[in-house]
Protein backbone atom coordinates (compact mmCIF):
# COMPACT_ATOMS: atom_id res chain seq x y z
CA UNK A 1 0.00 0.00 0.00
CA UNK A 2 1.00 3.62 -0.43
CA UNK A 3 3.08 4.94 2.34
CA UNK A 4 0.84 6.17 5.52
CA UNK A 5 1.21 10.01 6.71
CA UNK A 6 3.07 9.91 9.91
CA UNK A 7 3.97 13.59 10.60
CA UNK A 8 5.76 15.79 13.55
CA UNK A 9 3.68 18.50 13.89
CA UNK A 10 6.57 20.61 15.66
CA UNK A 11 8.89 19.45 12.47
CA UNK A 12 6.37 21.10 9.60
CA UNK A 13 6.56 23.71 8.06
CA UNK A 14 3.84 26.82 7.83
CA UNK A 15 3.13 25.64 4.29
CA UNK A 16 2.54 22.18 5.08
CA UNK A 17 0.57 23.02 7.98
CA UNK A 18 -1.09 25.24 5.72
CA UNK A 19 -1.88 22.09 3.15
CA UNK A 20 -3.64 19.94 5.69
CA UNK A 21 -5.62 22.92 6.88
CA UNK A 22 -6.55 23.45 3.15
CA UNK A 23 -7.14 19.48 2.50
CA UNK A 24 -9.26 19.05 -0.75
CA UNK A 25 -10.59 22.55 -1.36
CA UNK A 26 -7.50 22.93 -3.25
CA UNK A 27 -8.97 20.43 -5.47
CA UNK A 28 -12.41 21.99 -5.46
CA UNK A 29 -10.59 24.92 -6.93
CA UNK A 30 -9.26 23.59 -9.79
CA UNK A 31 -12.78 22.36 -11.48
CA UNK A 32 -14.66 25.58 -11.23
CA UNK A 33 -13.88 26.21 -14.87
CA UNK A 34 -15.81 22.87 -15.74
CA UNK A 35 -18.08 23.07 -13.68
CA UNK A 36 -19.23 26.72 -15.04
CA UNK A 37 -19.67 24.99 -18.01
CA UNK A 38 -22.03 21.89 -17.02
CA UNK A 39 -24.28 24.67 -15.00
CA UNK A 40 -24.76 26.50 -18.23
CA UNK A 41 -25.64 23.80 -20.57
CA UNK A 42 -28.00 22.78 -18.12
CA UNK A 43 -29.82 26.50 -18.04
CA UNK A 44 -30.02 25.94 -21.60
CA UNK A 45 -30.91 22.98 -22.86
CA UNK A 46 -32.66 21.42 -19.25
CA UNK A 47 -33.95 17.83 -19.04
CA UNK A 48 -32.18 17.11 -22.17
CA UNK A 49 -29.01 18.18 -20.37
CA UNK A 50 -29.88 16.31 -17.44
CA UNK A 51 -30.00 12.96 -19.52
CA UNK A 52 -26.78 13.91 -21.54
CA UNK A 53 -25.11 14.02 -18.18
CA UNK A 54 -26.55 10.59 -16.64
CA UNK A 55 -25.53 8.55 -19.39
CA UNK A 56 -21.79 10.48 -19.22
CA UNK A 57 -20.87 10.59 -15.85
CA UNK A 58 -23.29 7.80 -14.32
CA UNK A 59 -23.29 5.40 -17.17
CA UNK A 60 -27.19 5.49 -16.98
CA UNK A 61 -29.71 6.05 -20.36
CA UNK A 62 -32.48 7.62 -18.99
CA UNK A 63 -34.15 9.19 -22.31
CA UNK A 64 -36.91 6.33 -21.96
CA UNK A 65 -37.87 6.99 -18.46
CA UNK A 66 -39.19 10.03 -16.32
CA UNK A 67 -37.02 12.13 -14.04
CA UNK A 68 -39.02 12.16 -12.04
CA UNK A 69 -39.35 8.55 -9.58
CA UNK A 70 -42.32 6.91 -9.94
CA UNK A 71 -45.33 5.54 -7.18
CA UNK A 72 -44.64 1.90 -8.56
CA UNK A 73 -40.74 2.35 -8.33
CA UNK A 74 -41.17 3.33 -4.70
CA UNK A 75 -43.66 0.18 -4.14
CA UNK A 76 -40.95 -1.79 -5.95
CA UNK A 77 -38.05 -0.64 -3.87
CA UNK A 78 -40.07 -1.64 -0.59
CA UNK A 79 -40.67 -5.66 -1.57
CA UNK A 80 -37.06 -5.51 -2.68
CA UNK A 81 -35.47 -4.68 0.70
CA UNK A 82 -34.45 -7.22 3.38
CA UNK A 83 -36.73 -6.94 6.43
CA UNK A 84 -33.59 -6.35 8.19
CA UNK A 85 -32.46 -2.95 6.70
CA UNK A 86 -35.83 -2.23 6.38
CA UNK A 87 -36.29 -1.85 10.46
CA UNK A 88 -32.93 -0.53 10.59
CA UNK A 89 -34.27 2.33 8.89
CA UNK A 90 -37.41 2.77 10.91
CA UNK A 91 -35.24 2.37 14.06
CA UNK A 92 -32.62 5.34 12.82
CA UNK A 93 -34.87 7.50 11.27
CA UNK A 94 -37.28 7.20 14.68
CA UNK A 95 -34.53 8.47 16.73
CA UNK A 96 -33.75 10.99 13.73
CA UNK A 97 -36.98 12.49 14.84
CA UNK A 98 -37.28 11.90 18.46
CA UNK A 99 -33.65 14.13 18.62
CA UNK A 100 -34.98 16.73 16.10
CA UNK A 101 -38.47 17.66 17.36
CA UNK A 102 -37.12 17.79 21.24
CA UNK A 103 -34.72 20.46 19.74
CA UNK A 104 -37.34 22.05 17.68
CA UNK A 105 -36.97 25.98 17.77
CA UNK A 106 -40.21 27.65 19.17
CA UNK A 107 -42.01 30.84 18.47
CA UNK A 108 -42.01 32.78 21.47
CA UNK A 109 -44.49 35.67 22.77
CA UNK A 110 -44.10 39.77 22.17
CA UNK A 111 -41.08 41.76 24.24
CA UNK A 112 -41.87 44.27 25.93
CA UNK A 113 -38.53 46.87 24.43
CA UNK A 114 -40.41 49.53 25.92
CA UNK A 115 -43.72 50.43 27.28
CA UNK A 116 -46.00 51.04 23.94
CA UNK A 117 -43.32 49.07 22.01
CA UNK A 118 -44.51 45.94 21.38
CA UNK A 119 -42.15 43.24 19.29
CA UNK A 120 -41.73 39.34 18.25
CA UNK A 121 -40.31 36.82 15.67
CA UNK A 122 -42.67 34.73 13.11
CA UNK A 123 -41.07 31.85 12.32
CA UNK A 124 -42.05 30.29 8.82
CA UNK A 125 -40.61 27.08 7.03
CA UNK A 126 -38.69 27.59 3.92
CA UNK A 127 -40.80 27.36 0.88
CA UNK A 128 -39.37 24.59 -1.20
CA UNK A 129 -35.92 22.77 -0.68
CA UNK A 130 -34.09 20.20 -2.43
CA UNK A 131 -32.02 17.33 -0.61
CA UNK A 132 -29.20 16.36 -2.68
CA UNK A 133 -28.26 12.57 -1.79
CA UNK A 134 -24.94 11.59 -3.13
CA UNK A 135 -24.47 7.81 -5.07
CA UNK A 136 -21.31 7.60 -6.78
CA UNK A 137 -19.04 6.03 -3.90
CA UNK A 138 -21.81 4.27 -2.22
CA UNK A 139 -25.92 3.80 -1.37
CA UNK A 140 -26.64 6.64 1.35
CA UNK A 141 -30.03 6.37 2.55
CA UNK A 142 -29.45 7.53 6.24
CA UNK A 143 -28.23 10.88 4.42
CA UNK A 144 -32.08 10.94 3.05
CA UNK A 145 -33.29 10.67 6.58
CA UNK A 146 -30.64 12.96 7.99
CA UNK A 147 -32.00 15.69 5.85
CA UNK A 148 -35.63 14.69 5.34
CA UNK A 149 -37.29 14.01 8.78
CA UNK A 150 -35.53 18.24 9.90
CA UNK A 151 -36.89 19.57 6.57
CA UNK A 152 -40.25 17.72 6.84
CA UNK A 153 -41.17 18.37 10.71
CA UNK A 154 -40.15 21.82 10.12
CA UNK A 155 -43.24 21.90 7.65
CA UNK A 156 -41.31 22.75 4.32
CA UNK A 157 -44.56 22.83 1.71
CA UNK A 158 -42.33 21.32 -0.93
CA UNK A 159 -39.41 18.97 -0.01
CA UNK A 160 -37.99 16.81 -2.97
CA UNK A 161 -34.54 14.63 -3.73
CA UNK A 162 -31.85 14.85 -5.92
CA UNK A 163 -29.85 11.52 -6.11
CA UNK A 164 -27.92 9.79 -9.27
CA UNK A 165 -29.11 7.24 -11.11
CA UNK A 166 -27.80 3.50 -10.87
CA UNK A 167 -26.35 2.16 -14.16
CA UNK A 168 -29.92 0.56 -15.12
CA UNK A 169 -31.67 4.20 -14.19
CA UNK A 170 -33.10 3.18 -11.10
CA UNK A 171 -32.40 4.85 -8.20
CA UNK A 172 -31.44 3.26 -4.56
CA UNK A 173 -34.09 1.50 -3.08
CA UNK A 174 -33.04 1.99 0.56
CA UNK A 175 -33.20 5.80 -0.67
CA UNK A 176 -36.13 5.47 -2.00
CA UNK A 177 -38.06 3.38 1.16
CA UNK A 178 -36.32 6.33 3.63
CA UNK A 179 -38.15 8.97 1.59
CA UNK A 180 -41.55 7.06 1.59
CA UNK A 181 -40.96 6.96 5.69
CA UNK A 182 -40.34 10.53 5.38
CA UNK A 183 -42.89 11.55 4.23
CA UNK A 184 -41.31 12.60 0.37
CA UNK A 185 -42.67 11.11 -2.49
CA UNK A 186 -40.49 14.05 -4.99
CA UNK A 187 -37.28 12.27 -5.99
CA UNK A 188 -35.22 12.73 -9.33
CA UNK A 189 -32.58 10.66 -11.01
CA UNK A 190 -30.09 13.19 -11.22
CA UNK A 191 -26.91 14.24 -9.48
CA UNK A 192 -23.83 16.11 -9.79
CA UNK A 193 -23.07 19.80 -10.86
CA UNK A 194 -26.03 19.39 -12.77
CA UNK A 195 -28.75 18.43 -10.50
CA UNK A 196 -27.73 21.39 -8.53
CA UNK A 197 -28.33 23.27 -11.79
CA UNK A 198 -31.59 22.27 -12.39
CA UNK A 199 -32.38 23.09 -8.78
CA UNK A 200 -31.52 27.14 -9.42
CA UNK A 201 -33.02 27.28 -12.73
CA UNK A 202 -35.57 24.50 -13.54
CA UNK A 203 -36.23 22.07 -16.11
CA UNK A 204 -39.05 20.66 -18.02
CA UNK A 205 -39.41 18.26 -14.96
CA UNK A 206 -37.98 19.68 -12.16
CA UNK A 207 -39.19 23.29 -10.36
CA UNK A 208 -36.54 25.34 -8.77
CA UNK A 209 -36.74 25.03 -5.45
CA UNK A 210 -35.43 28.46 -2.96
CA UNK A 211 -32.75 25.82 -1.26
CA UNK A 212 -30.98 22.60 -2.08
CA UNK A 213 -28.96 20.90 1.38
CA UNK A 214 -26.58 18.28 1.12
CA UNK A 215 -23.07 16.88 0.80
CA UNK A 216 -21.73 15.76 -2.18
CA UNK A 217 -18.39 15.26 -4.10
CA UNK A 218 -15.96 18.43 -5.40
CA UNK A 219 -18.40 19.29 -8.22
CA UNK A 220 -20.78 18.93 -6.41
CA UNK A 221 -19.07 21.41 -3.74
CA UNK A 222 -18.23 23.72 -6.59
CA UNK A 223 -21.53 24.07 -8.36
CA UNK A 224 -23.05 25.49 -4.98
CA UNK A 225 -20.31 27.97 -4.57
CA UNK A 226 -21.10 29.26 -8.15
CA UNK A 227 -24.34 29.29 -7.84
CA UNK A 228 -24.46 30.77 -4.18
CA UNK A 229 -26.92 34.01 -4.15
CA UNK A 230 -29.63 32.06 -7.38
CA UNK A 231 -30.22 29.46 -4.59
CA UNK A 232 -29.20 29.16 -1.43
CA UNK A 233 -26.81 26.25 -1.40
CA UNK A 234 -27.14 25.63 2.65
CA UNK A 235 -24.28 24.37 4.80
CA UNK A 236 -21.06 23.89 2.74
CA UNK A 237 -21.02 20.19 3.17
CA UNK A 238 -18.25 18.59 0.84
CA UNK A 239 -15.91 16.01 0.90
CA UNK A 240 -15.77 13.76 4.17
CA UNK A 241 -13.71 14.50 7.17
CA UNK A 242 -12.75 13.62 10.59
CA UNK A 243 -10.50 13.98 13.18
CA UNK A 244 -9.42 11.18 16.06
CA UNK A 245 -8.13 12.91 19.24
CA UNK A 246 -6.39 10.34 20.94
CA UNK A 247 -4.04 10.08 23.93
CA UNK A 248 -1.23 7.52 25.73
CA UNK A 249 -4.71 6.25 27.62
CA UNK A 250 -5.80 5.25 24.32
CA UNK A 251 -6.52 1.40 22.87
CA UNK A 252 -4.34 1.91 19.55
CA UNK A 253 -6.51 -1.00 17.75
CA UNK A 254 -10.05 1.19 18.13
CA UNK A 255 -8.38 4.50 17.53
CA UNK A 256 -7.31 2.63 13.72
CA UNK A 257 -10.67 0.85 13.23
CA UNK A 258 -12.46 4.52 13.93
CA UNK A 259 -10.26 6.33 11.98
CA UNK A 260 -10.93 4.44 8.99
CA UNK A 261 -14.45 5.02 8.49
CA UNK A 262 -14.73 8.66 7.19
CA UNK A 263 -11.82 7.90 4.82
CA UNK A 264 -13.52 5.14 3.08
CA UNK A 265 -15.70 7.80 1.91
CA UNK A 266 -13.46 8.83 -1.47
CA UNK A 267 -9.92 9.83 -2.03
CA UNK A 268 -10.41 13.33 -1.27
CA UNK A 269 -11.60 12.58 2.64
CA UNK A 270 -9.70 13.29 5.13
CA UNK A 271 -9.37 11.53 8.02
CA UNK A 272 -6.10 12.41 11.17
CA UNK A 273 -5.29 10.61 14.03
CA UNK A 274 -3.79 13.51 16.21
CA UNK A 275 -2.35 12.09 19.42
CA UNK A 276 0.60 13.25 21.90
CA UNK A 277 1.29 9.58 22.60
CA UNK A 278 4.32 8.11 19.96
CA UNK A 279 3.38 4.71 21.24
CA UNK A 280 -0.39 4.94 20.55
CA UNK A 281 0.67 6.92 16.98
CA UNK A 282 3.11 3.91 16.25
CA UNK A 283 0.79 0.87 17.35
CA UNK A 284 -2.40 2.50 15.49
CA UNK A 285 -0.02 3.07 12.17
CA UNK A 286 0.83 -1.05 12.12
CA UNK A 287 -2.88 -1.49 12.82
CA UNK A 288 -3.94 0.52 9.75
CA UNK A 289 -1.88 -1.63 7.55
CA UNK A 290 -2.64 -4.67 8.92
CA UNK A 291 -6.84 -3.52 8.72
CA UNK A 292 -6.56 -2.31 5.67
CA UNK A 293 -5.48 -5.31 3.80
CA UNK A 294 -8.85 -7.35 4.38
CA UNK A 295 -10.53 -3.94 2.32
CA UNK A 296 -12.60 -4.79 -0.16
CA UNK A 297 -12.07 -2.52 -3.19
CA UNK A 298 -12.81 0.43 -4.25
CA UNK A 299 -12.71 1.31 -0.35
CA UNK A 300 -9.23 -0.04 -0.18
CA UNK A 301 -8.17 2.34 -2.90
CA UNK A 302 -9.92 4.98 -0.91
CA UNK A 303 -8.78 4.59 2.13
CA UNK A 304 -4.90 4.47 0.92
CA UNK A 305 -5.57 7.26 -1.01
CA UNK A 306 -6.14 9.24 1.71
CA UNK A 307 -3.55 7.91 4.27
CA UNK A 308 -1.24 9.06 2.10
CA UNK A 309 -3.03 12.35 1.30
CA UNK A 310 -5.54 14.48 3.24
CA UNK A 311 -5.02 11.81 6.17
CA UNK A 312 -2.56 10.28 8.42
CA UNK A 313 -1.36 10.67 11.66
CA UNK A 314 0.66 13.70 13.50
CA UNK A 315 1.94 13.50 16.43
CA UNK A 316 2.30 16.65 18.84
CA UNK A 317 4.24 17.56 21.49
CA UNK A 318 1.39 17.58 24.07
CA UNK A 319 -2.45 17.64 24.42
CA UNK A 320 -3.14 21.04 24.11
CA UNK A 321 -1.57 21.64 20.85
CA UNK A 322 -3.30 18.98 19.64
CA UNK A 323 -6.80 20.42 20.69
CA UNK A 324 -5.37 23.67 18.98
CA UNK A 325 -5.18 21.95 15.65
CA UNK A 326 -8.71 20.78 16.16
CA UNK A 327 -9.83 24.38 16.44
CA UNK A 328 -7.78 25.51 13.63
CA UNK A 329 -8.67 22.61 11.12
CA UNK A 330 -12.54 22.65 12.71
CA UNK A 331 -13.77 19.08 11.29
CA UNK A 332 -16.81 17.80 9.64
CA UNK A 333 -16.32 14.82 12.89
CA UNK A 334 -14.43 14.94 15.68
CA UNK A 335 -13.90 11.70 17.81
CA UNK A 336 -12.24 12.09 21.61
CA UNK A 337 -10.66 8.92 23.10
CA UNK A 338 -8.88 10.40 25.84
CA UNK A 339 -8.59 9.38 29.50
CA UNK A 340 -11.28 11.97 30.49
CA UNK A 341 -13.34 12.76 27.26
CA UNK A 342 -15.62 15.70 28.63
CA UNK A 343 -12.69 17.56 29.84
CA UNK A 344 -10.69 17.25 26.67
CA UNK A 345 -13.98 17.91 24.76
CA UNK A 346 -14.39 21.41 26.86
CA UNK A 347 -11.23 22.30 24.92
CA UNK A 348 -13.15 22.37 21.91
CA UNK A 349 -14.14 25.11 20.31
CA UNK A 350 -15.10 24.35 16.78
CA UNK A 351 -16.39 20.79 15.43
CA UNK A 352 -19.24 19.86 13.55
CA UNK A 353 -19.98 16.89 15.89
CA UNK A 354 -17.99 15.82 18.87
CA UNK A 355 -18.24 11.99 20.03
CA UNK A 356 -17.37 11.04 23.16
CA UNK A 357 -15.86 7.64 24.24
CA UNK A 358 -14.99 4.17 22.72
CA UNK A 359 -18.29 3.32 22.24
CA UNK A 360 -19.47 6.54 20.17
CA UNK A 361 -17.77 5.71 16.92
CA UNK A 362 -18.05 8.17 13.73
CA UNK A 363 -20.15 5.23 12.44
CA UNK A 364 -22.68 5.49 15.77
CA UNK A 365 -23.43 9.22 14.80
CA UNK A 366 -23.64 8.34 11.19
CA UNK A 367 -26.58 6.17 11.37
CA UNK A 368 -28.71 6.02 14.49
CA UNK A 369 -27.64 7.90 17.75
CA UNK A 370 -29.96 10.72 16.26
CA UNK A 371 -28.10 13.95 16.04
CA UNK A 372 -27.73 14.74 12.44
CA UNK A 373 -24.86 13.72 10.46
CA UNK A 374 -24.63 16.51 7.69
CA UNK A 375 -22.19 18.40 9.10
CA UNK A 376 -20.41 21.65 7.65
CA UNK A 377 -16.89 21.18 6.48
CA UNK A 378 -13.95 22.76 5.07
CA UNK A 379 -13.18 24.78 8.05
CA UNK A 380 -16.62 25.94 8.16
CA UNK A 381 -17.55 24.17 11.63
CA UNK A 382 -16.09 27.81 13.09
CA UNK A 383 -19.72 29.44 12.17
CA UNK A 384 -22.06 26.62 10.43
CA UNK A 385 -23.80 23.71 12.63
CA UNK A 386 -25.13 20.31 11.90
CA UNK A 387 -27.96 20.54 10.02
CA UNK A 388 -31.16 20.99 11.91
CA UNK A 389 -34.69 22.19 11.91
CA UNK A 390 -33.59 25.78 11.66
CA UNK A 391 -32.32 25.24 8.87
CA UNK A 392 -35.53 24.46 6.90
CA UNK A 393 -37.48 27.68 8.80
CA UNK A 394 -36.80 31.73 8.64
CA UNK A 395 -38.20 34.82 11.10
CA UNK A 396 -39.61 37.86 10.30
CA UNK A 397 -40.01 40.62 13.05
CA UNK A 398 -43.31 41.65 13.91
CA UNK A 399 -42.83 44.97 15.19
CA UNK A 400 -46.10 47.29 16.68
CA UNK A 401 -45.63 50.92 18.20
CA UNK A 402 -48.93 52.00 20.22
CA UNK A 403 -49.47 55.75 20.04
CA UNK A 404 -47.70 56.50 23.65
CA UNK A 405 -44.28 54.58 22.26
CA UNK A 406 -44.12 56.57 18.94
CA UNK A 407 -44.38 59.80 21.05
CA UNK A 408 -41.46 58.27 23.29
CA UNK A 409 -39.14 57.23 20.12
CA UNK A 410 -40.01 59.78 17.79
CA UNK A 411 -37.03 62.19 19.14
CA UNK A 412 -34.68 59.69 19.11
CA UNK A 413 -35.56 58.28 15.73
CA UNK A 414 -35.92 61.81 14.19
CA UNK A 415 -32.11 62.74 15.83
CA UNK A 416 -30.52 59.70 14.18
CA UNK A 417 -32.10 60.05 10.56
CA UNK A 418 -31.26 63.71 10.65
CA UNK A 419 -27.24 62.45 11.98
CA UNK A 420 -27.08 60.29 8.98
CA UNK A 421 -28.47 62.00 6.33
CA UNK A 422 -31.49 60.66 5.25
CA UNK A 423 -34.45 63.37 4.98
CA UNK A 424 -37.29 61.14 4.36
CA UNK A 425 -36.71 58.84 7.28
CA UNK A 426 -36.61 61.83 9.57
CA UNK A 427 -40.18 63.05 7.26
CA UNK A 428 -42.10 60.22 8.19
CA UNK A 429 -42.20 61.33 11.71
CA UNK A 430 -41.90 65.23 11.08
CA UNK A 431 -44.25 65.75 8.51
CA UNK A 432 -46.73 63.50 10.32
CA UNK A 433 -50.27 64.29 11.01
Amino acid sequence: MKKINYRIWSQLSDKQKEKIFSRSEININEIREDVEKIIERVRRYKDKALIDYAKKFDGADISAIPLRVQEKEFDAAERTLSTEVKSALEFAIENVRRFHLANKPQEHGPVNVRAGIMAREKMTPVESVALYVPRGRGSFPSMLYMLGVPAVEAGVKRVCVVTPPNPDGTVDAACLYAARLCGINEVYRTGGAQAIAALAYGTESIKPVVKVVGPGSKYVSAAKRILYGKIDVGLPAGPSESILLADKTSDPYLAALDLMVEAEHGSDSSALLITSSKDLADKSLAYIKQLVKNIPEPRKTFLTDVMAGYGGIILTDDMDTACDIVNEFAPEHLEIMTENPEATASKIRNAGEILLGTHTPFSAANYTTGPNAVLPTGGTAKTFSAVSIRDFVKYSSVIEVTESGYEELKPHAVALADYEGFITHGNAFKLRK
